[in-house]
């Protein structure tokens, strides 16, 4: 029995691990392609198609039949979802990467939890309760994750190397050229973006709570957005050509394994684990992206980014484990109510309250952070992302 507890517990673990080294791949691919000239529009719209094609079959056969639920009410939460968590959101992501490292920008994806809970607490959807410990605990997280982004931004100090800096090193990123103050209004601007994203899935899961058909679907159209978008700022057929090179590589990767994939492992720990289970393992991301890109793509560590990254990392946490003890406090008198909703409406119900929502979102990587690890049992929604 011994053995088979621990069993079922690394499972978990395991799979958690695979969703950052996925995540910490595409990090690696996207940094480098986009260092040689990607046109990033065309590797958004390229990538949701595979990602379509990839999730097509569970929304056709785990939810057959769902499809004809859609509305032009539903439609229209569908194109802003897709506008803000992936155009607007990922498009800006991938521009504030390319100016510069795998390792700033995943910093910024761990702050995401804290913009959303600021944004929820202004109109209202979250309190601070700073009467009690998990809310002092939470807001002090919040801080510490806001100071850690500033030092980065700020503080560079001393850089080192892991390892010899070769030549070889210079030739993988010799196109790459930092733009730290405009790669950094991306990023803030991408948090913001995913921030008011999901704002949106709260409304877009009231309405259509299957996972798999709106993901399918948000994957479509923040296709047909990339494509007019991209085409009107660049028509060269340079731009959108494939090839059988790293670029194509890259889209069936993010496309299969950081879309699919991710998906379903995600929507397995969330089920099995609860809704901030994944969410811890996202600052291993960032270790990993910092320890990777040193080593295979020459990038420098900093003291500031070491110190930042430490700052971040404490602070998601601490901020996890108030929100944690909250949800827990609340859900203890609502236990009765949501039985009740259950049973009185047992299908949309129980897909809202079991179900985790994986958007196709890059993690680029990784980090993953839940809407009910903001917003707390006040909401039914469970709606998971990475990136």
């Amino acid at each position: 029995m011994g053995v088979k507890e621990w069993g079922e517990r690394s499972q978990g673990v395991v799979l958690m691990l695979m969703v950052q080294m996925i995540g910490t791949g595409l990090q690696l691919l996207s940094k480098v392609i986009l260092g040689h000239g990607q046109f990033i529009f065309a590797l958004m719209a390229y990538r949701h198609v595979v990602g379509a094609l990839c999730v097509a079959p569970f929304a056709l056969f785990l939810e057959r039949g769902k499809g004809k639920e859609l509305s032009w009410s539903i439609g229209l939460w569908l194109f802003m979802n897709a506008l803000t968590g992936i155009s607007m959101a990922m498009g800006l992501f991938y521009y504030g990467l390319r100016d510069t490292t795998a390792t700033c920008a995943t910093n910024f994806l761990n702050l995401i939890p804290i913009v959303t809970f600021v944004f929820s607490t202004i109109v209202g959807m979250e309190k601070l309760r700073l009467g009690t410990r998990a809310g002092k605990v939470k807001t002090m997280g919040a801080i510490l994750c806001v100071a850690g982004a500033l030092t980065i931004s700020l503080y560079k100090g001393k850089s080192f190397y892991i390892g010899h800096h070769s030549t070889h090193h210079k030739e993988i990123s010799h196109n790459v050229q930092h733009n730290w103050t405009r790669g950094t209004v991306f990023l803030v601007l991408s948090v913001l973006s995913y921030a008011t994203w999901f704002m949106v899935q709260v409304k877009l899961f009231k309405l259509f709570p299957y996972k798999y058909w709106a993901t399918m679907l948000t994957c479509i159209i923040a296709s047909v957005q990339g494509a007019v978008v991209g085409l009107c700022i660049d028509t060269s057929k340079a731009s959108w050509a494939l090839g059988w090179n790293l670029q194509l590589v890259t889209i069936i990767y993010s496309g299969m394994l950081a879309t699919a994939a991710t998906f379903c492992l995600i929507s397995w720990a969330v089920a099995n684990r609860g809704p901030t289970y994944p969410s811890m393992f996202n600052p291993l991301a960032l270790i990993f992206v910092t320890i990777t890109e040193a080593l295979f793509l020459g990038e420098p560590i900093t003291v500031g980014s070491l110190i930042g990254m430490s700052l971040i990392i404490v602070g998601l946490y601490s901020f996890l484990w108030g929100k944690s003890k909250e949800s827990k406090n609340t859900t203890r008198p609502k236990v009765a109510m949501i039985e009740a909703s259950v049973v009185v409406a047992p299908d949309k119900s129980t897909a809202l309250q079991t179900s985790a929502v994986v958007m196709p979102t890059a993690y680029p990587s990784i980090t993953t952070t839940t809407t009910a690890a903001v917003f707390g049992n006040a909401k039914p929604n469970e709606n998971e992302m990475f990136f």
